[in-house]
């Protein structure tokens, strides 16, 4: 285990050791202590490495995340996991403004609340939130779950394609094109998989609602969905 203490080196010297794990290296845990607050914390990771970050961080913590394991024991600035493509991103306290921004892939698990704009423009993205959601959440969302544990703001799924939204508590309104939908046992049965994937142990997909596109908003052909 590597240990970068944030308080006696630049937060550069950190990144650019995450980005040199040489390939099918043993030691790929790192440790980051002091991290105070610092923006763009572990940026960028392109390979199956492990960082446990003993602190709150600033924006875009663990943005770009490809294979990483990356926690967070505090609370994240905005941007947090944007565009993540595979891994897993841990956040044991809140989240800011657009976590999980145009994320491609992985899972971005959420502990506490997460503010406005949360999985905006989603592309492949899964997102747990343990507790409440702000406005505008999923916005423009084409691919992806997000599941919300708690109560989600106004303006959920505006202008939404197909990310699959699932609530257990109250949404305070629905945005343009966002319906609620059936659930399935196949939507029944993912959702129990992300909450097993996201250690969440008490709460059952029987409890949630399930939220999604009208398709009536734009021109969209569900055929061609993965050529968008």
């Amino acid at each position: 285990m590597t240990v970068f203490d944030l308080s006696q080196m630049p937060l550069r010297d950190l990144n650019a050791a995450l980005h040199q794990v040489p390939e099918g290296a043993n030691d790929t845990g790192f440790t980051v202590d002091n991290p105070r607050g610092h923006h763009a914390v572990a940026v960028g990771i392109d390979r199956p490495v492990s960082v446990e970050i003993k602190g709150s961080v600033g924006y875009y913590c663990a943005g770009m995340n490809d294979g990483g394991l990356v926690t967070v024991h505090g609370s994240a600035g905005p941007g947090v996991a944007e565009n993540m493509m595979s891994g897993t991103v841990v956040i044991e306290g809140d989240a800011s403004q657009y976590a999980g921004a145009t994320g491609h892939g992985g899972l971005l698990v959420i502990k506490g609340n997460a503010a406005s704009r949360c999985g905006i423009s989603m592309k492949g993205i899964d997102i747990v939130v343990c507790g409440n959601i702000g406005h505008m959440s999923a916005f423009m969302g084409q691919s992806g779950h997000l599941v919300v544990l708690g109560d989600a703001g106004d303006a959920l799924g505006d202008s939404l394609y197909e990310a699959k939204l699932f609530v257990r508590g109250t949404v305070k309104s629905l945005g343009a094109d966002c319906i609620e939908k059936d659930m399935r046992p196949e939507h029944r049965e993912k959702l129990a998989e992300l909450l097993e994937r996201a250690g969440v142990t008490d709460a059952k997909p029987e409890e949630f609602r399930r939220y999604g596109s009208a398709r009536k908003l734009y021109n969209f052909n569900i055929d061609n969905a993965d050529a968008y």
